[in-house]
């Protein structure tokens, strides 16, 4: 019979399926869902620092003097981490499986507080939830990435255990990047982070926000980068995320050269027994194939292992679609 039974960052999973960082793992209730169901790990809500910032203001009123704002300032964050230290404490008491916790912040100064309080409460991993907006039109792409690395060589030299950075698509040469992240100390790389994205209200001439939950078809660029990095980086762990939605999906990553796949959006429109589902489905293929392990087939068809390695770099479509007018 076929094992679901991997690692990743160095962690026992029983699946390469992860619950990324959200809601769905923002209590030990929830978290213990996951693991009923068939999580191999989980990533726990991020910590947002932009969050504890505007929670914070909320309570500020005009006219305070320097010093009080930074009292309530303070005391919003303190009360903000030890609500996630005590997330972490639970989670690790009510769940087998490893428990990575993820971080969001704007200073690297806060990174650095957050990160080492986070190891102490005994989180096996940790993930930063990372991206930049590259506004200032006098940034150069290399300034800009090491803003990056800067923020890893901080935070690993106060923890010990595994690290992730959490990444977004939008960088001038990925290979570079993720080559870069894992000569500074990062385990693993996530691929990719799904953001915020402004809409317009054309009515009400505003901006607001576009949707939050993946389709299927964002696969794609996970797909791409996967498969080459996989091949470019070989020893740094790569969880895909974004546009996870079956086990199908989550095979062609296993074999693009993924260590785990990250699923959130799926779990939310039909359930956390989606992850029995996916699982299945990976073990069902698994049999079929003659495979005893994900092991056996991870990055069969990454960049250096497919006949022609273009595929993975081709960006025209006029060839498969010049038979449609």
């Amino acid at each position: 019979m076929a094992s679901l039974s991997t690692t990743y960052l160095g962690l026992k999973l029983s699946s390469p399926v992860i619950v990324s960082s959200s809601g769905l793992t923002s209590s030990t209730d929830r978290i213990r869902k996951m693991e009923d169901a068939g999580a191999g790990a989980v990533v726990l809500k991020s910590l947002f620092e932009e969050q504890i910032n505007y929670e914070a203001g909320i309570h500020v009123e005009d006219g305070l003097s320097p010093e009080a704002h930074d009292y309530i300032t303070g005391y919003s964050k303190a009360g903000a981490l030890e609500t996630y230290l005590q997330l972490i404490e639970g989670a690790k008491r009510a769940v087998k499986i490893p428990v990575i916790a993820s971080i969001n912040c704007m200073s690297v100064s806060e990174w650095i507080s957050f990160a080492r309080d986070i190891e102490k409460a005994g989180a096996d991993a940790l993930e930063l939830n990372v991206f930049f907006v590259a506004a200032d039109d006098a940034a150069s792409a290399e300034k800009i990435e090491k803003r990056y690395y800067d923020l890893l060589v901080k935070v690993k030299d106060v923890i010990n255990i595994p690290l992730a950075i959490k990444i977004g698509y939008q960088f001038t040469n990925m290979v570079t990047l993720v080559k870069g992240l894992y000569v500074r100390g990062a385990k693993g790389v996530v691929m990719f982070n799904r953001f915020y994205e402004p809409d317009i209200d054309i009515e009400a001439m505003k901006l607001s926000s576009s949707g939050v939950f993946s389709n299927p078809s964002d696969i794609r660029q996970s797909l791409r980068w996967v498969g080459i990095v996989s091949d470019k980086v070989k020893d740094i762990d790569i969880a895909a995320s974004t546009g996870i939605h079956d086990g199908k999906a989550a095979i062609k990553l296993l074999l693009a050269g993924a260590k785990a796949v990250q699923v959130c959006s799926v779990l939310y429109k039909k359930g956390e027994e989606q992850l029995k589902v996916i699982n299945d489905e990976i073990a069902e293929w698994m049999e079929r194939k003659g495979f005893a392990s994900p092991d056996d087939f991870r990055g069969r068809l990454n960049y250096r292992n497919i006949g022609d390695p273009s595929l993975y770099e081709r960006s025209q479509f006029m060839k498969y679609f010049s038979n449609y007018h």
